[in-house]
């Protein structure tokens, strides 16, 4: 057993019901690994663990995403040391010191990457690759709607498929998050109050956008959808204002055919095969420049609820990282 400590949800709640507390962590049994932490990423999945709106059996840690050193390996693990710096998209806990789980939920963070940096991309950078890639590969000349542009995934998503050579438009909440978009290199960037299909339609010549990529959930759907070309896709991510209200099939026709689907990460890198390929496009977009870390606060362990709080009344930017 190490001590370490963790923090704990008891009930499900508000930001208030995030507790830290003194626990043991166990040793590594057979093909696990020990990581002594130095970095936490946060996500919104954490607050829906929180909520209760993924129920989950409680007590809980919340958190999967983070990087750190291994202090101890367990028998049968191939490839890992203690000392290596890892990083993790998957493991379940993460708002700990210390978290123990497969080694095959790791993977090797490459010289002169920052912990920091590689904890900010596991989970955030893998969800952009899903995004871009894997849902339906974006192409130079595709012209893409992405909401919370400002935001963890946003702002990367936002580079990334620059670099890929399609014209993005991005919204967000506030004069300054738009500054910040514009410097990831947005064609346009759009407040979230405006009536966003009508701008798009403005921008598009009334096509419409290819894509429309949303991490906002119930306050943006419709919105999405009106601001699609005919057989345009709604990619919708994220639930940041609430789950979507269910949408009747007949609605995607009437707007032309449209496609939508609801994608969660942990089905594209659920072999370690997959993980190792969503670690490799992100680290080798990361090297090349296409992305960046775009860390835009950190909190320490102590201060999770005012993290939580800032997270869901949107005033943070970027990443954010939590400092274990």
């Amino acid at each position: 057993m190490v001590q370490a400590r963790a923090v704990r949800v008891h009930e499900n709640g508000g930001p208030e019901v995030l507790k830290l507390e003194d626990v043991d962590v166990r040793a590594p049994g057979a093909g696990e690994v020990l990581i002594r932490q130095t970095a936490i990423g946060l996500n919104f999945i954490d607050t829906y663990i929180r909520t209760g709106l993924y129920p989950t059996k409680l007590p809980v840690t919340p958190g999967f995403e983070g990087a750190g050193v291994i202090e101890s390996v367990g028998d049968g693990v191939e490839g890992l040391s203690v000392g290596d710096r890892v990083a993790y998209p998957t493991i379940t806990g993460a708002y700990a010191t210390h978290v123990c789980d497969v080694a095959s939920k790791v993977v090797p963070i490459p010289d002169g990457v920052a912990d920091e940096d590689a904890a900010a991309l596991m989970m955030k950078g893998m969800t952009a690759w899903m995004l871009l890639f894997e849902i339906k590969r974006v192409m130079p000349g595709d012209t893409l709607l992405v909401w919370a542009a400002a935001g963890g995934v946003g702002s990367i998503v936002v580079r990334w498929a620059k670099a890929l050579g399609a014209n993005v438009i991005g919204v967000v909440s506030t004069e300054e998050k738009a500054a910040r978009v514009r410097e990831n290199g947005a064609d346009h960037v759009l407040l979230q109050s405006a009536d966003i299909p009508a701008e798009v339609k403005a921008l598009t010549g009334g096509k419409g956008v290819d894509i429309s990529i949303d991490g906002v959930g119930k306050d943006s759907a419709m919105a999405s959808l009106n601001s699609l070309r005919p057989r345009g896709l709604f990619i919708t991510y994220g639930n940041a204002s609430g789950p979507v209200d269910p949408i009747p099939p007949a609605i995607l026709n009437q707007r032309g055919s449209l496609m939508m689907t609801r994608p969660g990460l942990f089905h594209f890198i659920n072999t370690p095969e997959s993980l190792a390929r969503a670690a490799n496009a992100v680290f080798g977009a990361l090297k090349v420049g296409a992305i960046k870390a775009d860390i835009g606060q950190r909190y320490k362990l102590e201060d999770i609820a005012q993290a939580h709080i800032d997270l869901e009344s949107r005033k943070t930017v970027g990443s954010t990282i939590i400092q274990p």
